[in-house]
């Protein structure tokens, strides 16, 4: 195989074109290329008046490639690399099946690896399978009733499934590969294998996390929805078992002596559990702001120009990133186009938000969290847990300057610029759909966060024209980005007690749903070699 870099093509042309265009790279005839594929789609809008796709391709030819690649003496074009997925050899021998705590992308990735083992993983997911939990969802964002175990954050499918299916990651991991297809052969579209920004859309991944789960069951796994684990059965510091709460409030016991706790970043309660069982565990830099909304069509301009609206293009995206001088390091993150802002709450009396985008990206806004990181030293307390009680504190004064009915706090950027509440809002609608009320997020964040936003606000203007623009809202708080504790693992992946495999975002190995679906793989895999360290 031979990978061909940076063949570009206008917007409006067709793909066909590239097999025309690789034989022109590789100095031969469209007859000796017998296959070709898409390795990388990108496009480029460095200059607003060329916009253009660029390609990587592999091709297979007919013929000698090490002759074909010597002869062409194009830069461009070099030896393809073929990444396999090879599961390590099974080793374990223990007759109790692993238990899985959670079903977010490290749960369900671990438990389809393990499943195709004949292990037959058991599955415990606090909140309701995927379709039960939409209508919970719907039914808190229209009459504000919260299920505190079935919600944006806790069900089938993990926190990613109210978001956008963002498959960026900036962990350069093989495994990263084997993610990407199994999404696919899960009824993820094709195209997220090439695509430099791979989206699956809010509104198809409950589908494919269906399919995942399907799998797992037809394998002679188990998930099991409704069901907490409450506590971890300890002897001689090794793990015996789980304490699990079923929907109906009864309690039961299940013998194991392998946990894997994919449990998120959002289960507090789990994770206050484990430190009171003696889990080793430490405080993790964590990074808080707010969601920025702007007109989408705006954002595509910025980055479009007179190229907008393209069918080819479709909404725009855009990543910026700065260090404010004397602040912090301020990002964007998760940014949704043609996207809503969404309530992510899972605590009573507490406001939190995210973004979330359907498949298509096409509604009136684009929106995009802003952050800036918080290190440990400004936690308030060396607790491994002070992260959490940042973040609870800044929810719950959310929820009371929101009204406390989970409306949200907001404020346009022109008012937060000049440090004057608002009274009311431009011409930018908010799409939060538990309603916002105007006011003062300088109330909510701690005073180094808003500083370093105010700055990074206005350079990140000069890197997006219009990001700064007055009517922009701003709605707070945005703390659910990642974990602000990570919980203590060894080389072979187990936590202090014996048994216990940490695993994904809410343990502090994750960030997004690619790395967390990986590091579910990773588990996995120690299970099978059952303590051995020979990777």
């Amino acid at each position: 195989m031979l990978k061909i870099n940076e063949i570009k093509l206008p917007l409006d042309s067709d793909e066909s074109e590239l097999l025309t265009l690789a034989a022109k790279a590789l100095r031969c005839p469209k007859r000796k290329i017998t296959g070709i594929e898409i390795a990388k789609k990108a496009v480029d809008s460095r200059k607003k008046d060329d916009i253009y796709f660029v390609y990587n391709v592999n091709v297979t030819v007919d013929g000698d490639e090490e002759s074909l690649l010597k002869n062409c003496r194009n830069a461009k074009v070099e030896k393809g690399k073929e990444i396999r997925y090879e599961p390590p050899a099974l080793r374990r021998t223990s007759k109790l099946r692993p238990v899985i705590a959670g079903f977010g992308p490290a749960g369900f990735f671990a438990a389809l690896i393990l499943a195709r083992e004949g292990l037959r993983p058991v599955v415990f997911e606090r909140g309701n399978d995927v379709d039960t939990r939409t209508q919970d969802v719907r039914t808190f964002w229209s009459t504000r009733k919260l299920n505190t175990s079935s919600n944006v954050q806790f069900g089938e499918g993990g926190a990613g499934t109210f978001s956008d299916g963002k498959l960026t990651t900036g962990i350069k991991d093989p495994l990263c590969r084997k993610v990407i297809d199994e999404l696919v052969a899960h009824g993820a579209p094709e195209e997220i294998k090439y695509s430099s920004h791979p989206h699956i859309g809010t509104d198809r991944l409950g589908g494919v996390v269906k399919a995942f789960r399907e799998e797992i069951i037809s394998l002679g796994g188990e998930v099991h929805f409704g069901a907490q684990i409450t506590d971890i059965i300890v002897a001689n510091g090794v793990v015996q078992g789980v304490t699990y709460k079923d929907k109906d409030g009864s309690v039961s016991d299940f013998e194991t002596d392998t946990v894997i706790m994919s449990i998120g970043h959002s289960a507090r309660d789990t994770i206050e559990m484990l430190y009171k069982k003696g889990i080793k565990m430490m405080q993790k830099p964590f990074s808080v702001g707010v969601r920025i909304e702007h007109p989408r069509e705006m954002i595509d301009r910025a980055q479009y120009g007179k190229y907008a609206g393209h069918p080819a293009l479709g909404a725009a995206n855009y990543k910026m990133a700065c260090h404010p001088e004397h602040g912090r390091g301020a990002y964007t993150f998760c940014m949704c186009p043609g996207g809503t802002v969404v309530a992510a709450a899972s605590e009573e009396d507490s406001v939190v938000v995210n973004g979330m985008s359907e498949y298509a990206r096409d509604d009136e806004n684009s929106n995009s969290a802003l952050l800036v990181g918080i290190e440990p030293e400004n936690f308030g307390s060396e607790h491994p847990l002070a992260g959490i009680e940042l973040q609870r504190k800044m929810e719950k004064t959310a929820f009371l300057k929101g009204g406390g009915d989970y409306s949200a706090p907001c404020q346009t950027v022109g008012d937060f610029l000049k440090n004057t509440p608002s009274k009311k809002l431009g011409n930018v609608r908010p799409t939060c759909p538990t309603g916002v009320t105007p006011g003062d997020i300088r109330e909510i964040l701690p005073s180094k966060v808003t500083d370093t936003m105010a700055s990074a606000l206005l350079k990140m203007d000069k890197m997006l024209n219009g990001f700064a623009m007055p009517d922009a809202v701003l709605t707070a708080p945005e703390t659910r980005s990642s974990s602000p504790v990570r919980i203590l693992r060894d080389e072979i992946y187990q936590a202090n007690i014996r048994g216990i495999y940490p695993c994904g975002e809410g343990a502090g190995y994750a960030g997004g749903i690619v790395s967390a679906a990986v590091d579910g793989i990773r588990c996995a895999h120690a299970v099978m070699l059952d303590e051995n360290d020979e990777w």
